[in-house]
């Protein structure tokens, strides 16, 4: 009996420790029903399987404080059919996605590019930039824990990138949120 339970705890610890390894944010972040900058993004349950009409890339482009010219529709088309969508570690379908997951699928989408399929070897693969220089579509990555890199966003502008949070999915944030400042360590463009 005593090695049953034993057994058990040792399945819940390895549990939670994939949990907490995952890619994962504890704090504020900007979703599809958040305000910034006082507007509001279309509700991601219903934008799901549609296409851009203008009023969507406005929104987009007001949440991001600029102007419509500047943005890839095909972006956020792509970020609009995958708002919302779960975490699901080593996912990568609409039933559920994990970081690096979406980010892979982003880049063969919009920029017909493959890039590897964890975070640590995407950021092995960047040309390095700092914070102040990143354009639209560059990566941005983060360290959770102990382990170095464990999470990677696309940049989007003035600080914004659209991510995987384990608790919200598909979301997009604020590089400036101190969660986010104290766990980034690297950014850049992907070699494709």
């Amino acid at each position: 009996m005593n090695m049953m339970i034993a057994r058990s705890y040792y399945i819940l610890f390895l549990g939670a420790l994939l949990f907490l390894s995952s890619c994962s944010t504890k704090k504020k972040v900007l979703t599809a029903n958040s305000r910034s900058s006082g507007s509001v993004l279309t509700d991601a349950s219903s934008a799901r399987g549609k296409t851009f009409a203008g009023s969507r890339l406005d929104n987009y482009a007001s949440l991001l404080n600029v102007s419509t010219k500047k943005l890839n529709p095909q972006l956020y088309s792509f970020i609009d059919d995958w708002m919302g969508i779960p975490h699901r570690m080593g996912g990568q379908t609409k039933a559920g996605v994990d970081c690096s997951g979406f980010v892979n699928l982003l880049y063969i989408a919009v920029y017909n590019g493959n890039l590897p399929r964890t975070s640590r070897d995407m950021e092995n693969m960047v040309k390095r930039k700092k914070p102040e220089k990143l354009e639209e579509g560059d990566l941005v990555f983060f360290s959770f824990g102990r382990r170095g890199v464990d999470h990677v966003g696309v940049y989007l502008h003035n600080n914004k990138f659209v991510h995987v949070s384990t608790r919200k999915g598909v979301i997009i944030s604020d590089l400036s949120d101190s969660w986010y400042a104290r766990t980034f360590v690297d950014a850049g463009s992907p070699k494709i």
